[in-house]
């Protein structure tokens, strides 16, 4: 089960929401996100179908193990590449930004590489 690039956005949001309350609504989605009432309605409609998410009777949304799985890679990735950028002298709003983009689209394989060398540069750096 592939996800598009929002479903992976709808998913990371849901987490870091999470990570704040112990329930998160889709009205908290829509306003972190900036998206309307029927947008997020739709959307989270297609993660509930494919399996990543799962809505109470009172709207309370939580990710299942695989939304979870999807979430913490697309978060990690957001920090590390984040992170890099801006060790790399990039402002910290356009290094978000940039990485808030990147973190869907770069490979598994490279993203191991960059945080292979993200722990060396920490490691070298705390001496």
């Amino acid at each position: 089960m592939s996800l598009l690039e929002s479903g992976e956005m709808y998913l990371e949001t849901i987490y870091v929401l999470s990570q704040k309350s112990s329930t998160v609504l889709a009205i908290d989605i829509g306003n972190h996100l900036g998206y309307s009432k029927p947008s997020v309605s739709r959307a989270l409609g297609v993660l509930k179908e494919k399996g990543y998410i799962e809505k109470s009777d009172a709207g309370a949304i939580k990710l299942t193990k695989a939304g979870e799985k999807v979430a913490k890679t697309i978060y990690e990735r957001h920090n590390i590449l984040s992170t890099l950028f801006m060790n790399l002298g990039v402002d910290e709003k356009t290094a978000t930004e940039d990485a808030c983009r990147i973190e869907h689209y770069i490979s598994d394989k490279t993203f191991k590489a960059i945080k292979s060398h993200m722990a060396q540069y920490s490691k070298q750096n705390s001496k």
